[in-house]
């Protein structure tokens, strides 16, 4: 055991002697390494010195030639700001020398001004003591003339003007009948043709009637169940609708009346459904009419816009969409609305493409031109203002909306589309079947035409004819020569455009005759 131990403990201090030897060699050899870096390093150290000389005896030639550059760029801007200057200081003292020379032209100028001016000053005084002696030789010939005529100045020239303006007026007449007539030369031929071509590619129809509709029935069985017990059902009805129901004996139909053609289509469509579902009473009536109203406001949209498609105008408001599609059921002395209103779209387009205007503003302006006539409540304002006052509401362009109100002349033209709507919807009005005419009215328009006639002195007679279309005066001959004729026909003509509203135009024919009889015995 003890042999083991000492055996250990001689190993152990033979592995701390090798580890001790081995430590030793391990310094010896990093002194020698660290002696060798040292040599290395002052090496190292004596090339990056050297090196460093190089780059910087670089440098300095370097930044010596960029020294050199920007030196001779610098003079090169200084040298040319210097000649800037110069050219600068030559073109003032050019200046300077041209002034100089117009100053002193001007001076001389002024010389010769002034003495001018005194010339002038000289002759003024010349001519004013001349003019002094020239008035009081005038004064003393109009005393000698007074004295001779036995006139004063004054009654001598109002007997002159009175002349004058006879003779004025004479000559004035014959010009412009002499200018009328060259006119119709040259431009009636024409207007004749532009209008019959416009007329011959629309087509038209008759006036149609626009106060009852009539509702026709399967058999007369079905009368009595639309009037209902006591009549509550026909009360119901008309309560409804506001259309008055005549049930007479009329067979196998019924009279629907009002001047609203809106409400009394409402009433037809109704009693249409009403009819064909068989169920007839008060309650089941108002729920037919409200479906049938909203049918036909969505009717009266789907026609106004058919209407503007139809006629290629685009970008039109929807409320005015809508006053369009109303005019269906409205009309004009028997003549449909709408109908007219498209006939006189086609006929402005046609004549402003004839024109050379713009035919797309006529078309819209035609096609408007009466939606003041379809108001939802009634009013006292002028259907043509009206339309106007909508028109403007809506957007509409000004010269549109100056043609929708100026159409009857309530209010001023201001551009070359209103008279063409004007003339177009007299042409629509005018043409024979268009309309129908009140007997009444139609006595009192002839009866006007012939009071203004016989409002001017010299009328004998006077007879409106051609449906007043003509007017045939007949005149004193001793009162009224050739030439106050012709002056006659003309002031008629301007009085009745100023004081009365017709369709198409009247011609004014002046007659003086003169006789001369004797007898023979």
């Amino acid at each position: 055991m003890e042999t083991v131990i000492i055996a250990i403990v001689a190993l152990l201090i033979g592995l701390l002697i090798g580890f001790i030897i081995n430590k030793n060699i391990e310094k010896n050899k990093a002194t020698g390494t660290l002696s060798s870096a040292e040599k290395e390093a002052k090496q190292i150290l004596k090339e990056a010195e050297k090196e460093g000389e190089s780059i910087k005896k670089d440098k300095i030639l370097q930044a010596k030639e960029k020294f050199i550059e920007l030196k001779a760029e610098h003079e090169k801007v200084i040298n040319s700001k210097d000649k800037k200057i110069a050219d600068t200081e030559k073109r003032i003292k050019d200046k300077e020398s041209k002034l100089s020379s117009e100053l002193s032209k001007n001076l001389k100028l002024n010389k010769s001004l002034e003495a001018k001016e005194e010339d002038f000053s000289h002759r003024i005084t010349i001519i004013e003591k001349k003019q002094i002696e020239v008035d009081k030789i005038l004064q003393n010939k109009i005393k000698q003339l007074e004295v001779i005529s036995g006139l004063s100045a004054e009654e001598a020239k109002e007997r002159l003007m009175e002349s004058i303006e006879e003779t004025a007026k004479s000559e004035a007449m014959s010009l412009i009948q002499d200018t009328v007539e060259e006119a119709k030369l040259t431009a009636q031929q024409e207007a004749k043709k532009i209008v019959i071509n416009t007329i011959q590619r629309v087509g038209t129809e008759e006036a149609i009637d626009n106060c009852v509709s009539v509702f026709n029935l399967e058999s007369d069985d079905v009368k009595g169940r639309i009037i209902g017990r006591e009549g509550r059902n026909i009360r119901a009805i008309e309560a409804a609708t506001g259309v008055e129901i005549i049930v007479d004996d009329t067979p196998e139909a019924i009279i629907l009346s009002c001047f609203d053609a809106v409400r009394r289509e409402v009433a037809r469509l109704s009693l249409h459904r009403l009819v064909t579902d068989g169920r007839i009473h008060p309650a089941r009536i108002e729920e037919v009419v409200k479906k049938t109203q909203k049918q036909i406001e969505d009717e009266i949209v789907d026609i106004g816009k058919r209407t503007i498609i139809d006629l290629g105008i685009h970008g039109l408001h929807p409320e005015l969409v809508r006053l369009v599609g109303r005019m269906k059921y409205r009309s004009s002395y028997g003549q449909n609305l709408l109908q007219h209103s498209r006939e006189v779209a086609k006929l402005c387009g046609i004549m402003a493409s004839e024109l050379g205007l713009n035919a797309k503003l006529a078309k819209r302006a035609g096609l408007l031109h009466d939606i003041g006539k379809v108001p939802e409540t009634e009013t006292e304002t002028p259907h043509a203002i009206l339309g106007m006052q909508w028109a403007e509401k809506y957007g509409e362009k000004a010269e549109v909306c100056n043609a929708i109100g100026a159409h009857h002349d309530e209010i001023e033209m201001n551009s070359l589309i209103s008279p063409l709507i004007q003339v177009c919807d007299a042409i629509s009005g005018a043409r024979p079947g268009a309309r129908r005419q009140v007997l009444d009215s139609y006595v009192k328009r002839l009866k006007e035409l012939e009071d203004i006639a016989f409002g001017f002195n010299g009328v004998k007679k006077a007879y409106a004819i051609q449906a007043g279309r003509e007017l045939r005066v007949i005149v004193d001959c001793e009162k009224v020569n050739d030439e106050k004729a012709a002056a006659l026909s003309f002031e008629i003509s301007q009085k009745i455009q100023t004081d009365m509203t017709y369709p198409g135009q009247v011609k004014i024919t002046v007659i003086r005759e003169t006789r001369a009889i004797n007898v023979a015995k």
